[in-house]
C-alpha cells in the first residue's frame, strides 16, 4: 500500500497525495513571458520527398497522419538533449511548429489562422529503428516518437510580429554540414488545413503545439552532435546531443 511521508504531505497542495507536475513551457521572443504547453500534436509524411524516402506514397486525398508527444517531452532552445535509451538509430527531423492561443472543434479552414499565437522551429527526434519495427508489425509509434526530450523547440515568434508564414526556407545543419533543406511552401497539408483536420479529431485549445512535418534528408545523430535549425522569417533552434 502506498503511503505519503510527512515531508510529501507538507509539499503537496490540499487534496493531492504528492505535488502535481509543473507546467512545461517555452520562451516567447521579445518578452519575458512563456508559452505554457498543453499538448503536442505532430504530422507525419507532410513533405512528399520525405514520405518517399520513408517508403510511402503521399496522396493529397488521404487524411493527414497524426501522432502525439507528451507536453513534458518538449525541451527549449539551447539546452542539451539526452541521447535516448533503447535505440541505436536516433534521427533528426526539422519542422515548423505552430502554437495555438485558442481552439475548438470542427474549425473552418478560413478561421484556422485566427487560433494561431505564433510559430517556432522544432526538431521531432525519432528512434528510427523502433519506428520501423512498429511499422512492420502494424503497431503504434509511441515508443519511437514520444520519449523524454524528443521535441526540441525554439522560442516562439508571435504571429503579431511575423504574420503567418506560408513560404520560406527551412534547413538543418549538423556539425556545420547542411543535412536538410526545403521550403515550407512544400507542405502537402498547409497550416490552416492541418488545424482544420486536427479539430475534427480533437477539441484544440490554448497551449497546443503542432509539429507540421519534416522535409527529406533525415539521418542519424550521435552524442556530441550540434544541431542548428532555421526557418526564414521564424527563427533558429540550436541544441546538442549528449
Amino acid at each position: 500500500m502506498f503511503r505519503n511521508t510527512d515531508e510529501d504531505k507538507n509539499l503537496a497542495p490540499a487534496g493531492y497525495i504528492f505535488p502535481p507536475p509543473q507546467v512545461n513551457s517555452v520562451p516567447i521572443l521579445r518578452t519575458e513571458q512563456r508559452f505554457p504547453i498543453r499538448r503536442v500534436f505532430c504530422v507525419g509524411r507532410n513533405y512528399a520527398e520525405h514520405a518517399k524516402e520513408m517508403g510511402a506514397s503521399p496522396e493529397r486525398g488521404q487524411r493527414p497522419v497524426f501522432f502525439t508527444k507528451p507536453a513534458d517531452a518538449v525541451i527549449s532552445d539551447g539546452l542539451p538533449t539526452r541521447y535516448p535509451s533503447a535505440t541505436a538509430n536516433l534521427h533528426f527531423e526539422i519542422e515548423l511548429v505552430v502554437a495555438l492561443h485558442s481552439g475548438g472543434e470542427n474549425i473552418a479552414i478560413e478561421q484556422a489562422l485566427s487560433h494561431v499565437f505564433g510559430y517556432a522551429v522544432g526538431n521531432d527526434l525519432t528512434r528510427r529503428d523502433l519506428q520501423l519495427e512498429a511499422k512492420h508489425a502494424g503497431l503504434p509509434w509511441d515508443i519511437s516518437k514520444a520519449f523524454d526530450q524528443s521535441a526540441a523547440v525554439s522560442a516562439i515568434a508571435t504571429a503579431a510580429d511575423i504574420g503567418h508564414p506560408s513560404a520560406g526556407a527551412i534547413s538543418l545543419d549538423v556539425n556545420g554540414k547542411r543535412r536538410q533543406t526545403a521550403d515550407i511552401a512544400d507542405l502537402l497539408w498547409s497550416v490552416p488545413e492541418i488545424i482544420h483536420e486536427l479539430s475534427k479529431l480533437f477539441c484544440l485549445s490554448a497551449g497546443d503545439l503542432i509539429f507540421t512535418g519534416t522535409p527529406a534528408g533525415v539521418g542519424a545523430l550521435a552524442r556530441g552532435d550540434l544541431l542548428i535549425g532555421h526557418i526564414a522569417g521564424v527563427g533558429e533552434l540550436t541544441h546538442s546531443i549528449c
